[in-house]
């Protein structure tokens, strides 16, 4: 199996598949964020200039990490009928999430160019380029959006993908060109060692780099000695988040089975762990969502082990059913747990749910179940009331967590609080968002999760111990 050490390593190892375009008029656009420096390098190899191709992912209401199509520049849109249907999104909620995304779209676009204009495409070979492909609506949108600039052939180019990601693609580029096609592919970030976050800032100053390089040595010293293009690295993950898309040291990669299916996962149970947190990923994420990945290393520092756990397949997370397939996702969640009890280092130790989006409900379903034992379950952004009846019997004490500007999941969870018979709370993150992007507020819901978890798993604990010294 093909892993890159980096977006730039795997910039030069597209690269060199890409040699038979040199002096075919080429223009190399990035993605961004991601893959503008994987599209850098490329663009050196070639000769070419290099532009990015702005394109929006359109969310779905109330989990915007899973894509129901995506619009770019030029008023181009991609649309998948079928998640629109399954989420039940109407055309007036489409069309208000479109026109936020096509604001979007012009903000970024003025920021990552600086000013400067779109390279003409007229003509030319435009090759675009992403770090990896999952899902393949954005990068359709952006072959159309190229397409409809006028270029006369389009070739779409990415480190990783899935197989048959040709299928998904179609007819919307001219040629196809992957350095690697696992036959295993559960995310992008699985074949990358270093999968840390690119800034709008790293986008730009990439950009002007290759800008002051086009126009010759005097223009790009220039540049440089003003400080407007530094070199293009990596950038850190933000302090809230961890390194995203790589399994972390420390822990075990596992796979739990459900049937025939086999679900990998990473496990990281502490020598004096006090109890044990199931990590419930959303729609669109995984073990490696770097959110969830920070915070399990909080729960980790508070004594507690964790087990992040793929609910779906690769394959499966492209089946929308199976995605809003909340009964599917609480049955394999209470898999887990049973495999998770079985395990040496787990027995008599008690188990905590954590979800995110959709995960939420299956957590709230999975411990609603008679004989569940579950000792507390915290919801981040989640979707509590897709768990419909079943919250009336859930008996582990539950938190809410929920971004203050996040209105629209707020109300939901507030609704499905009242349904609630268990001891909760609502916790409201004020400046939050759906993803708690913004400065602090991840931190803030890890702490609350983390509060919530040892307080709760530690009284179960220390009951049963003193049940065993009586």
């Amino acid at each position: 199996m093909m892993i890159f050490n980096d977006r730039t390593d795997a910039g030069r190892k597209l690269a060199v598949r890409l040699r038979h375009l040199r002096g075919e008029h080429a223009v190399v656009l990035g993605l961004p964020r991601g893959g503008v420096p994987v599209a850098a390098e490329v663009a050196r190899e070639l000769g070419a200039p290099l532009d990015v191709i702005v394109v929006r992912k359109l969310g779905v209401p109330f989990q915007p990490e899973l894509g129901m199509g995506a619009v770019g520049e030029g008023g181009v849109r991609v649309i998948d009928p079928e998640t629109v249907a399954g989420a039940g999104v109407t055309e007036a909620g489409l069309a208000v999430i479109e026109a936020r995304e096509r604001a979007e779209v012009a903000r970024r676009a003025l920021r990552y160019r600086g000013g400067r204009p779109r390279v003409p495409l007229s003509g030319r070979v435009a090759v675009i380029v992403d770090d990896g492909i999952a899902t393949g609506s954005t990068a359709r949108a952006a072959c159309r959006i190229a397409r409809a600039a006028g270029a006369a052939r389009v070739v779409l180019a990415v480190p990783v993908a899935p197989p048959r990601w040709q299928d998904t693609i179609g007819a919307d580029a001219d040629e196809l060109i992957a350095a690697a096609t696992p036959a295993y592919f559960y995310a992008i970030g699985e074949f990358y060692r270093d999968f840390s976050q690119t800034s709008d800032e790293q986008v730009a100053a990439c950009l002007a780099e290759m800008a002051a390089r086009e126009l010759g040595p005097p223009a790009e010293r220039a540049a440089l000695e003003h400080g407007e293009a530094p070199e293009l690295r990596a950038a850190p993950a933000p302090a809230a988040i961890a390194s995203p898309d790589a399994d972390p040291p420390g822990d075990d990669v596992v796979e739990v089975a459900d049937g025939s299916v086999r679900l990998p996962g990473l496990l990281n149970i502490p020598g004096d762990a006090a109890g044990l947190v199931v990590f419930a990923h959303g729609s669109g994420s995984s073990r490696h969502s770097p959110r969830n990945q920070y915070v399990a290393s909080v729960l980790r520092q508070a004594g507690l082990g964790t087990l992040l756990l793929d609910l779906l397949t690769a394959d499966e997370e492209l089946d929308r059913a199976k995605v809003f397939d909340v009964g599917l996702l609480a049955r394999r969640l209470a898999a887990a747990t049973r495999w998770l009890r079985s395990q040496p280092a787990a027995a008599g130790l008690p188990v905590g749910y954590f979800g995110a989006s959709t995960g939420a409900a299956a957590a709230l379903l999975a411990a609603a179940e008679p004989g569940a034992g579950i000792a507390a379950v915290v919801s981040r952004g989640g979707r509590p009331d897709l768990a419909g009846a079943a919250l009336r019997s859930v008996r582990a004490p539950t938190l809410l967590i929920v971004g203050g500007d996040d209105w629209a999941v707020l109300d939901l969870n507030r609704r499905a609080q009242a349904e609630l018979r268990c001891e909760n709370d609502l916790a409201v993150v004020r400046g939050a968002s759906h993803l708690f992007e913004e400065p602090g507020t991840l931190a803030a819901a890890a702490a609350l999760a983390r509060d919530w978890f040892t307080g709760n798993l530690n009284a179960i604990r220390h009951t049963a111990a003193s049940a065993r010294g009586r």
